[in-house]
């Protein structure tokens, strides 16, 4: 797989439709490389474009030759620029990228291409780069399909942003069955209608079941006997599991140990957790919730190695720009009420991930994983918030000076600035070059967890908040309780997850 450094010009890619709209698009890319794409062909079905060029990039065949010149070409982004363009047929041919390992973009309507001057300006998180400071990485290949064709896939909090992007993924990559759970029926109904472009209900591969079931979720994989697992099920938002720290260990940490066993029991090939930056030294309850799934995952991966009966592995993310409830929601709903944004602290930064980047992390892990790594992408220099806010302002038309900032002081268990591994953690490469794992924690079994996990389950299963903070320290050595802090009204609403 190519990788992808300082210099490069941006991602390969491939443009659908040589007509107007296309050939605008490809222009574009061309002469404006900061957008982070760069145009290697151009597919269109009409015989009067074959073997010809746009601006010079040539007319490599019809769209029924995506999968195999995406290949050939070492395609990393497709990109739908055919106005009026079937549903159907729109929904194969992101299917068929999604199958080699492509991202996908879309052009919006012609006649919205047609009004501006640079077609360009109107793809979708096509100016992503200017927001996370650095060009966006191409993470899944190709060879995932290895790991996910004629596999039973089972994906927890499959109704989420991360979640069912997931599902849209792994379906590209031909599973023998793909199991979506979620606790939230109207998601997997929403879902289901995504992908297939129906959602009657009447299948299996809808689960209603919530994590901290221990009983259901064992009858889940005994009846659907997953081989690969994908969990991203889980409490995320920062300030509510300071305030209800019982129920990040519900979700968090019971909910990982529930599946992990059942995955265990059941034989299961390939099992990954979604983690977050901030389990990395943790000082909030969702960091110290989220370290703890880690250490459950580590601990059982080294009996599941030493028995040869499968591979579990985590993944770290920063912050998921685009996520139900991420931050650009937020700051595009108070930019357009003509309210203040509210940051936290001028200097608090952040590390930022894609989507895209986020699920390729994962279905990467899920390929390079022998046993208890924990793998982090390469996201470059952390941003800070204010820069991000003032970058997205101006995307929107909108000057730096117009945007009024109003700074409330950071949270309880909130870090001025996140960090990608923890202090004692060595960081370690990995095949692919911008992909780190690392192994810390070999020496966490489960005999080194199971007295005080018990102790932190019968807390949560009370609601004892304050017990609860207690045994999480007791567990993470290093792991500082927060006092807690009065939040003053409508400071900070937006979310700090993943």
């Amino acid at each position: 797989m190519p990788k992808q450094g300082a210099g490069d010009t941006g991602l390969r890619t491939l443009v659908i439709g040589a007509g107007a709209a296309g050939s605008a698009l490809v222009r574009d890319l061309l002469r404006t490389p900061e957008f982070g794409l760069a145009p290697v062909g151009v597919l269109d079905d009409d015989p009067a474009k074959a073997n010809r060029s746009v601006d010079g990039v040539p007319v490599l065949g019809t769209l029924a030759a995506l999968t195999t010149t995406a290949v050939a070409h070492r395609v990393q982004v497709v990109a739908l620029a055919i106005p009026g363009l079937p549903h159907q047929q729109v929904r194969a041919l992101a299917t068929a990228a999604a199958g080699v390992g492509a991202a996908v973009r879309y052009l919006p309507s012609f006649l919205s291409a047609l009004r501006r001057e640079v077609v360009g300006s109107d793809m979708r998180s096509l100016d992503v780069n200017k927001l996370i400071g650095r060009h966006e990485v191409h993470v899944v290949s190709p060879d995932v399909r290895a790991v996910i064709e004629g596999r039973r896939v089972l994906v927890t909090g499959a109704g989420g942003s991360i979640g069912s992007e997931l599902c849209r993924q792994v379906q590209a990559f031909g599973p023998s069955a793909l199991y979506m759970l979620d606790h939230d029926e109207s998601n997997l109904h929403r879902l289901q209608l995504e992908i297939w472009g129906e959602a009657l209900l009447t299948d299996d591969s809808l689960v209603i079941a919530d994590v901290r079931d221990r009983p259901r979720i064992q009858q889940i994989f005994r009846d659907l006997k997953p081989e690969v697992v994908f969990h991203a099920a889980a409490h995320k938002h920062l300030p509510l599991l300071e305030r209800h720290p019982s129920e990040a260990v519900k979700s968090n940490v019971l909910g990982t140990d529930n599946l992990v066993e059942a995955a265990l029991a059941t034989g299961v090939e390939r099992f990954v957790l979604i983690s977050t930056d901030k389990a990395a030294d943790p000082t909030s309850v969702l960091g110290a919730s989220k370290r703890l799934a880690e250490l459950i995952v580590r601990a059982n991966a080294r009996d599941a190695r030493n028995l040869g009966t499968g591979v579990f592995s985590a993944v770290r993310f920063g912050n998921v720009l685009g996520s139900r409830g991420s931050l650009l929601s937020v700051l595009a709903e108070q930019l357009r009420s003509g309210g203040p944004v509210t940051v936290t602290h001028p200097d608090v930064t952040r590390f930022f991930m894609t989507i895209e980047e986020a699920v390729g992390l994962v279905l990467e892990a899920g390929r390079m994983a022998e046993g208890g790594e924990v793998f982090v992408l390469d996201m470059g220099d952390p941003v800070r918030i204010v820069d991000l806010v003032h970058n997205f302002a101006r995307q929107v038309q909108l000057g730096a000076e117009d945007v009024e900032i109003r700074y409330t002081g950071l949270r309880a268990g909130e870090k001025l600035n996140e960090a990608l591994f923890s202090e004692g953690e060595e960081r370690l490469p990995t095949v692919h070059g911008r992909i780190f794992a690392t192994l810390a924690g070999e020496d966490a079994g489960p005999e080194d967890l199971a007295g005080g996990l018990t102790a932190l389950y019968a807390a949560a299963a009370g609601n004892a908040d304050d017990e609860v903070r207690r045994r999480l320290a007791e567990l993470l050595p290093g792991y500082r309780t927060p006092e807690p802090e009065p939040v003053p009204a409508l400071s900070a609403p937006y979310p700090d997850g993943f």
